[in-house]
Formats: structure tokens, sequence, C-alpha cells
């Protein structure tokens, strides 16, 4: 994109980006379709800059966000809570408009949007909200642009990271949040990369900063500058936040740096982040004509063979599929055994102190054998169930290694079929295809549940009436304890299955990832090469105007 200048006018922009679109639909460059729909959107509408802040959930953002504006608008919480994208403007009054996905439009009080933005009041986004746009009269230092608060990346909940990427082609300044408690992770390095095709303006935020010295807080920056240089090839400026510890500093900084600059320069700031996207786009459109013109030049004499030759067994979808299907169920075999060798050593201490424990318990109960055994059975319910959440909660990070071979196998597979794709690409047609970022979400599994057995292998307790206690209370009491070792045993079998069936969830989801990647690609190529024949001048002159219009 270096080389390609800006137009003049935002009615040059508007030619141009009318040819790009008449190109996309002609040639069903249906992987371009989210970011032509933004740019045409932001150029139609031409609405308040959007400030997006971005990152791994629980690095801050809400938090970020609310210390801002200076009010407690966006929830937060100690688990993933932002639910729906929430943009923030200057308004006259207080306010917030629910957007559905069917269209309908909702003005609430700005106490009520915890009902549609937070997880607990809107679970799976099961009210189908779209965005949550709040106006606020505090806001009017900033009527350019809007704050964007996004879903957390890498959550349990995937429509989270879903909502968030869908929307990256509308960004306008770009703000990564990084916690100081986490290192610029191999994610967010993706999610710049992404960026990059989007927005000229991207900004690293270190949340969190209280928790660092001053020393430890340059360490920090260095780290960042010295990865992005090595891995991205480029600088980006970092900004410091915290909540608690020189609050007043950051948020001067940042006002003036960043959002009273926008606003300040809030047209000329709109027509270039539009005019970059633009661009980006231009690139990318123009690397399919390529192919296209190349295929057409060529179909007339051997189609059939091009074909072969671009879609070879090397790219061929059925046996990448197929490919994707072994890797998942090589390691999907393998979660169970290596959860369950994990957990046998919680097995033996788990038991001791649920024996201990109820032998203490047991002698304060009171009643027939009925109500012992109700009482038995509830105590194993709480009990086993909090030390096994607990086990859960804590060690839950061990039970993700075929997960995360499965990406890493997941992350080779498809990195070897685009450079099979491309690579035949450039022989055959002599094209060289622009980078496309085959990146795979690792989702973490949800936690399960806890269950426990009935105390007596028949039904025993409904003769209690037969039974005088104050005589076998003593062998009641024995039986409930020798039976503590088997719903240890059981529920610990209990969890690894749970979280077996967690972890092998996931890693399908992320072969169902990838196969809709290789999907969409090959169907892109297979448009292009089979529907260029005799199109030739009418590819070239498209390659003209964009190249026109974008020199």
């Amino acid at each position: 994109m270096d080389n390609i200048s800006p137009p003049t006018s935002i009615s040059d922009i508007r030619g141009h980006l009318e040819i790009l679109a008449s190109a996309c639909n002609r040639f069903q460059m249906v992987s371009l379709a989210r970011k032509l729909e933004a740019a045409q959107t932001l150029l139609s509408e031409n609405p308040p800059i959007d400030v997006a802040v971005l990152g791994q959930f629980k690095a801050g953002k809400s938090s970020f966000l609310n210390n801002l504006i200076g009010q407690n608008v966006l929830p937060v919480g100690a688990i993933p809570v932002t639910t729906a994208i929430t943009r923030v403007q200057y308004g006259i009054r207080e306010k917030a408009l629910i957007r559905h996905f069917n269209g309908a439009i909702t003005e609430i009080p700005l106490a009520e949007i915890v009902q549609f933005t937070s997880e607990a009041e809107n679970p799976g986004n099961s009210k189908n909200v779209a965005i949550v746009d709040i106006e606020l009269p505090s806001m009017q230092d900033y009527q350019g642009l809007r704050l964007v608060d996004t879903p957390g990346l890498g959550s349990v909940y995937k429509y989270h990271q879903s909502t968030s990427e869908e929307w990256l082609p509308s960004v306008g300044t770009a703000i990564l949040a990084v916690s100081s408690d986490r290192p610029l992770s191999e994610h967010d390095l993706d999610l710049i990369r992404e960026l990059t095709s989007h927005t000229p303006n991207i900004i690293l935020l270190l949340t969190k900063a209280d928790i660092l010295s001053p020393e430890q807080q340059n360490e920090v920056i260095a780290f960042f500058q010295q990865t992005l240089q090595r891995e991205l090839h480029r600088i980006l400026p970092v900004y410091l936040y915290s909540i608690k510890e020189n609050t007043k500093e950051y948020k001067q900084r940042i006002e003036e740096d960043i959002l009273k600059t926008i606003c300040k320069n809030r047209d000329s700031e709109f027509f270039r982040i539009l005019n970059y996207k633009i661009h980006s786009l231009s690139e990318s459109c123009l690397g399919y004509l390529k192919i296209a013109m190349q295929s057409s030049l060529q179909a007339d004499m051997n189609r059939e063979n091009l074909r072969a030759q671009i879609l070879n067994e090397k790219v061929n979808e059925d046996l990448v599929r197929e490919e994707l299907g072994i890797i998942a169920r090589e390691h999907q075999r393998q979660t169970r055994p290596m959860i369950e060798t994990y957990l046998e050593q919680f097995r033996s201490p788990l038991t001791k102190k649920a024996i201990k424990k109820l032998e203490m318990d047991i002698t304060s109960w009171r009643g027939n054998l009925w109500k012992l055994s109700r009482k038995y059975e509830t105590w194993v319910s709480e009990t086993l169930s909090e030390e096994l959440r607990l086990i859960s909660k804590n060690e839950h990070s061990h039970f993700l290694g075929t997960m995360k071979k499965a990406h890493a196998s997941f992350s080779r597979a498809l990195e070897a079929f685009c450079k099979f794709l491309n690579d035949n690409i450039e022989t055959v047609l002599g094209v060289k295809m622009a980078e496309v970022d085959w990146k795979i979400d690792v989702m973490e599994p949800n936690h399960p549940d806890i269950s426990f057995t009935k105390p007596f292998d028949i039904h025993l307790d409904l003769i209690w009436f037969l039974i005088p206690m104050f005589l076998f209370r003593k062998v009641f009491e024995r039986h409930f304890i020798a039976n503590v070792p088997k719903e240890a045993t059981i529920n610990i079998s209990r969890l690894a299955y749970q979280w077996e069936k967690s972890v092998n969830n996931a890693i399908e989801e992320m072969r169902l990832q990838a196969i809709n990647y290789i999907h969409e690609e090959l169907a892109t190529i297979e448009n292009l090469i089979s529907g260029t024949k005799g199109q030739t001048d009418e590819i070239k002159k498209l390659i003209i105007q964009i190249e026109k219009a974008s020199f």
C-alpha cells in the first residue's frame, strides 16, 4: 500500500469505491464483502470516528473507558462481561439506544444498559443486540468521535470473539489494550496484523500500569517495541494507564495526544481513514483481478488444465478436510487419558480430606435413616462440588494440552495449504498473491458441573421405619464414610469426562474454523478461474480503472 497515493476528494473516493464494488460483485470476491461493506457505510453515513478499544478479555477495556468518560456506564466484572459492541458519543441528554439485528431500535434509560450488554443479563446475546449506542452530555468536548467498547477476544464465549472480529473493518482508530499482568501475546500480534488492513491508527495501551514499577514499565514498553519491530517491522505508540495510580496524568496524555487531536482535525482524519480502507481494499481486489485476467488469457487454450494445475491435490478441499479431521481425531483421542493421568494425583488427597470432614460433620446429623441418607447426598454434592470446582478452576490450564497441540497442528496445516495455493498461482499465472492472515481462534472450554451417586445400591432407606437407629446408626455412619472413596473416584472421572467433552468440542470448533477458511478461499479462486472465460478485456479495463483511481 505504500506505493498507492490517495484520491484527492470524497467524490474521487466515491467513484473509486463504485469501481471496487462492481469488481467484487462481478467476480464474486466473497472474501472482500465485509471490507467493502464497511467502506460503503463510512462513505454514506459519515459517522463520528470510531475510537475502538480492543484486546483479550479481562484486559481492562471497559474499566479504562469508564474512567476516561468519568462515569460508570459500561459493565465490568470478574468474568468476561461485555456481550455487544457499545458506542459512546456526545448527546444533549443521557440516553441509550439498543439496535437489534432485525432493525428494531429501542430507547432505554442509561441505568438499564447492563440488561443488554452484560453476559449475566443477556447470556449468549439472547436478546439479539447488534449495537448499543450511548449518548452523554459529558462527551461534549469529543463531538467528532465515538468511544467503542468491544467484547473481549479469546474468552470462553465464542460469539464474543466473532462479534469483535466481524466489527474490525469499521474501526477508525484502534486502541489495543494489553494488561500489565500478561505479555504481548501472539493473539495480540495477530490482531495488530489484521488491524493493519483496516486503519492507519493503531495504539497500544498498557493497562493496570500500577502493578509495575517505573523501571518495569520501561522494560515492558521496550519489550513491546522490540517484539513489534521483530515480528511486524514497525513501531507503535504505547500509552500507560491505571485507574488506581497516576490516573490524572495518564488520562490527560491520552486526551491531548489522541482524543483532542482527532476532534480538532476530524474531517481530514476521517478522510485519511476512509482513504486508507479504500487502498487496502484496492490492493486485495487488484490481486484477485490479476488472477482473473491471467486465467482468462489462458482460459480458451486450456481452461481445465489450468484449473487442475492451480487446484491440484495439494489444495484439494476434500483431502484437506480429511487431513484436518485426522488431526482433530488424533488429538481428541489423547484428551481423556491426559486429563485422567493429571487428575489421579488429586484422588487420594481429596478422599482423605472428604473422609476427615465427614467424620466430623456426621456426628451432628439427626433423624432416621431416610433423613441421614438425604443429608449424606446433600453433603456429598456440596463438599465434592466445592473441592472439584476448586481443582477445575486452579488446574484447568493443565487440561488444555491437546487443544493447544491441535491448534498448532491446524495452524501448520493452514499455513501449508496457503503456501501450496500461492505457489501454484504464482507458478501457473505468474501472479503473487497478497498475504492472507490465517488465524485460528482458541476457545477455552466451559467449566463442567459435578454429580453424586445414591448412598445405597438398593432403596434401604425407604424402610427406615423398620430400622432402629439407636442400634444401627454407627453401622450406617461407617457405610457412608466407606462410600466416600467411591464418590471421589466417580466424580474425578466425571470431571475428566466433562473436561474431555469441553476440550474436544473446542478442537472440533477449531477444525470447523479451518475448513471455513479453506472453503472461502477456494470458492473465491474457483469463481475467478471458472468465471473469466472471454473476459480478458473487461478485467483489464477494471484493473486500469482501479490503478488509475489509486495512483
